[in-house]
Order: C-alpha cells, then structure tokens, then sequence
C-alpha cells in the first residue's frame, strides 16, 4: 500500500490568515489529487501483473519430445516422417555423390572409378588441404602409411602406394571415409561429402606424383628431383628413404588371411593354452 506524506511546506499554516491561508489549502488539496493518481496507477499495474500470473499459458496443450499427447489417436507425441515426403535439405537425388557406390547387377553395391562432378585444381587443393588435416596423421603427407603417429607406436595405416590400393577404385576411398574401414573410424562428422570426394581425387593424384615416369609430364615441363629441391630449401633430409621407426607396433610381414588392410596384428599371438578334459561324471548311483 503507498502512503502520499504531504509535504510540510504546502501544509497551512494555523498562524495564517487571508489570502496566505486559502493559497496553502489549494497547494494541499493539489498535492492529495497528485498523489491518488499515482496510487491508481499503481493499483491498476498490480492487477495487470497479478492477473498474468495464472497458469493458464503454462498448462496450455502443446507436443513435449518423447510424451504422449492426446491429440493424435496413437497417442505418440513424437510423429513419424510422412510417407514419400522428403525433409528440407534431405533431397539426395544423386546417391552415387553421397554413397560412393552403385547397385550391381547382381543386386550388390559395386565401387566405381569415377568421380561425380569434374575434378579442377580447385578441387585437389581442397583435397590437399582436408588430406594434410584428417588424413596425414596415420598416412603421412606422401600417402605411404607411415604418419606421425606411427613413430608413437601405433599401428602403420594402409599405403597408397601399394598394388592393393593402386587397384582399387577412387569410390573405395569416399566409402571408407564415410563408414571407416578397420582400425580407421569414419570421418562422414569431419568431412562433407564433397570433401571426401575432393580427397579421394587428391589421392589419385598422390599416386600419380609417386609413380610418374617422364612420359607422363607435359613437352616443355622442366622436371627437378626431389634431392635437388630438398637440398635447395635446406632440408636434404626429406629425400632420404622412409623408414620404419624402431617403436612402432608393428613389425611383421603382412598377412592377407586377416583381411584388407592385410596387416598383422600388433603384436604376435598368444601362446595356444590347451586345458586337458575331464572325467566325465559318475552316473547316478553308482
């Protein structure tokens, strides 16, 4: 409740008289129509603020995620996707694109050696760039298998340059980015599909740089050995031989009955343990 004080001064005074005195009864009784004003405003404000304090917007019908509502028959809050309806941005037309395979005539998915949109110099730099960041770890910038993270001990990755994966076709590798192939996860989160198409062409074309003979350059292209541009740039090191380090897991010869990539295991077997058998039981009774 607001409580209007008067000021002292427009209170009259009892000593005043004549004019002084009806002047000090107006300011009073203007003071007291100010103040019963604002106390209605007040008021009315309260009201407003007290009447949209029900619950009636909380509690109003409306669809929580995994609750039943009965606004359907069914009862199910959640509704499934319309039949034949596509969402938004869901329209994948082109399934080799986001696939990477197509259906066989034997009815199974076959991998193709072709590349769903032309392959420019700006698409092998994308592929180049997302390669060195995703793929450069366990493959090393070369494609040979033998990235960073082998000289910490993991396990050597699959080299591109080898007969299996030169056979293979460029599909293949959009594939095994999307659903990762053996000790290798899947990177569909980290790569878009055009980006895993754009990488798998750059793969090709590492191939290409690793296996090139002269023929394969343009008339009038001057081709330098990777020593004289290593030596130029101060880094002669990078034209020695890859090899192996000492602390990597693996240290075997490949074995190919334990299926692509075809490596062996990290480490050799266990010992076969051979538990003897025991008696049978005696019958009952006896």
């Amino acid at each position: 409740m607001q409580v209007c004080r008067l000021n002292p001064r427009l209170r009259p005074s009892i000593f005043a008289t004549g004019t002084n005195r009806a002047s000090g009864e107006r300011r009073v009784a203007l003071s007291y129509k100010v103040c019963g004003r604002t106390a209605i405003v007040f008021g009315m404000t309260a009201l407003a603020l007290a009447s949209g304090c029900r619950q009636d917007m909380q509690n109003q019908p409306k669809l929580i995620p995994q609750r039943e509502s009965d606004i359907f028959a069914d009862l199910r809050g959640a509704r499934p996707q319309v039949a034949n309806t596509v969402a938004r941005g869901q329209l994948r037309d082109n399934s080799y694109f986001y696939t990477g395979v197509v259906q066989g005539e034997n009815g199974y998915r076959e991998e193709r050696n072709l590349m769903p949109f032309p392959v420019t110099l700006e698409v092998l730099k994308r592929g180049q760039e997302r390669f060195n960041i995703y793929c450069s770890p366990c493959h090393s910038r070369v494609g040979n298998g033998l990235g960073e993270i082998v000289e910490r001990g993991y396990k050597p990755a699959a080299n591109f340059h080898d007969q299996v994966r030169l056979a293979q076709p460029i599909s293949h590798y959009f594939y095994v980015m999307t659903h990762g192939y053996g000790a290798m996860p899947d990177y569909s989160a980290q790569l878009a599909p055009a980006d895993r198409w754009a990488v798998a062409a750059y793969i090709r074309a590492l191939q290409l740089s690793q296996s090139a003979t002269a023929e394969d350059v343009p008339a009038g292209v001057k081709v330098e050995e990777l020593k004289e541009i290593a030596k130029r740039s101060g880094h002669s090191e990078f034209a020695d031989p890859w090899t192996l380090p000492i602390t990597a897991v693996q240290t075997y010869p490949h074995d190919a009955s334990q299926g692509t990539p075809a490596l062996a295991p990290a480490n050799p077997p266990d010992l076969k343990i051979t538990i003897p058998r025991s008696a049978p039981a005696p019958a009952d009774g006896k």
